[in-house]
């Protein structure tokens, strides 16, 4: 029985297996505000292969599509590209139910799903250049190391050239249109920005390792099928060209002001600091973090040049939103970045202090003095946060 639900045919015998998850809005911290997808493929052949599975909770749908092609029994092989749990949750379900008489990893992969789920299932490693025949259609692989986990890897099929990506290339974004060219070109770039951003920011070496070495692997890539989001057919070197983009984190004239406020003072000292970068031909984004989350200060970084840090002091200490989103973005590691660092105090006024160290430890040089006031900042005060801005804005690149 089907229950509902139907495959959805992408390619010559590939077919979309996956669920959509229209009400998620947290990933690991990272806000989702347009929901995800988690999608797993069914390919036809004499022996039909499932390739990932979905978030466990969304299996019996995942079963239901398999079910509108083909009887679910008959699958021979799964393959896991990715072991995390959105992608291996109803793993353990569809070895049980399907009964397939190989499941294939990457060698990491098969000691990560062999730890998360106990099975003592005999899960077989693959590696680069490895080879799977299916009768009638060829699978090939490319581990993926750090893609985002040490077990990623690809899965590309000869016939068709479609390569099954797992979270590389995707984005989180429920949809009812599978094709990233169904969709609007400013919707698929501000989420597969904000994915890149809070996924594979940190990974940014590795990604332009990996993209110098594709050409190496002589894959035909003319369809890519990620784990999240659209898939790619006619967009494949538009999202390859935007990876190679981001990777290279070049600086822009784009200053990320992150702030919060107890009692306005901050605030209006952040308001100055974005004139002054206006003022030195510096495009500014404010972002007020009762209003920002941590994921868009992230996705704003990405392709800027300067980050300015402000939080009143409290207890000693930055303000918690400030250091909520500090950490997030630390391990992140942004790259080629200068900053600068303000606050509002009552009493010892540490918390610029912390900033500038956080910074430091970031990599990211400073490009002028904090700016401390005490209370409510003075026109004097306003014009020093103004300057400020100025200071930064004269440090990007022109």
């Amino acid at each position: 029985m089907t229950g509902g639900f139907r495959a959805v045919e992408i390619s010559d015998r590939v077919y979309w297996v996956g669920a959509i998850d229209w009400g998620i809005r947290n990933f690991h911290g990272y806000l989702t505000s347009r929901g995800s997808t988690y999608n797993a493929f069914l390919v036809l052949a004499d022996k039909p292969t499932l390739i990932d599975t979905v978030k466990a909770q969304f299996g019996d749908e995942m079963m239901a599509r398999i079910a509108s092609v083909i009887d679910p029994s008959k699958i021979e092989y799964i393959v896991s590209n990715h072991a995390e749990m959105d992608h291996s949750g109803f793993l353990p379900e569809a070895i049980a139910r399907l009964a397939p008489s190989k499941v294939f990893a990457s060698s990491q992969g098969c000691d990560a799903l062999d730890r998360h789920f106990h099975l003592g299932h005999p899960f077989e490693a693959l590696k680069t250049g490895d080879s799977l025949e299916l009768g009638g259609a060829t699978l090939k692989f490319v581990e993926s190391r750090m893609l985002h986990w040490p077990d990623s890897m690809l899965t590309y099929l000869v016939e068709g050239g479609v390569l099954f990506s797992n979270d590389a290339f995707g984005m989180h974004l429920a949809s009812g249109e599978r094709f990233a060219d169904e969709l609007d070109r400013a919707l698929l770039r501000e989420e597969a920005t904000r994915y890149y951003a809070n996924i594979l920011l940190p990974l940014s070496p590795v990604v332009r390792a990996f993209l110098e070495k594709v050409p190496s692997f002589g894959l035909d890539i003319r369809m890519i099928a990620p784990d999240h989001g659209p898939i790619w057919r006619e967009d494949v070197g538009w999202i390859i060209e935007r990876y190679a983009e981001w990777a290279a984190q070049k600086p822009s004239r784009k200053a990320v002001v992150v702030y919060d406020s107890m009692w306005g003072s901050t605030a209006k000292m952040a308001r100055a600091i974005g004139d002054g970068l206006a003022a030195g031909g510096a495009r500014a984004t404010l972002m007020p973090l009762d209003a920002a989350h941590r994921s868009e200060v992230a996705t704003e970084i990405l392709g800027a040049g300067a980050l300015v840090a402000g939080s009143p002091t409290m207890n000693g200490q930055i303000f918690p939103t400030v250091a909520d989103t500090m950490t997030y973005l630390e391990g992140l590691k942004p790259k080629n970045l200068v900053g600068a660092t303000f606050g509002s105090y009552g009493w010892s006024g540490e918390a610029t202090a912390h900033l500038d160290e956080w910074l430091k430890r970031m990599q990211i040089e400073l490009a002028a003095e904090a700016v401390r006031v005490k209370y409510v900042p003075t026109g004097a005060d306003l014009e020093a946060c103004r300057k400020l801005g100025l200071a930064v804005a004269e440090k990007l690149p022109r």
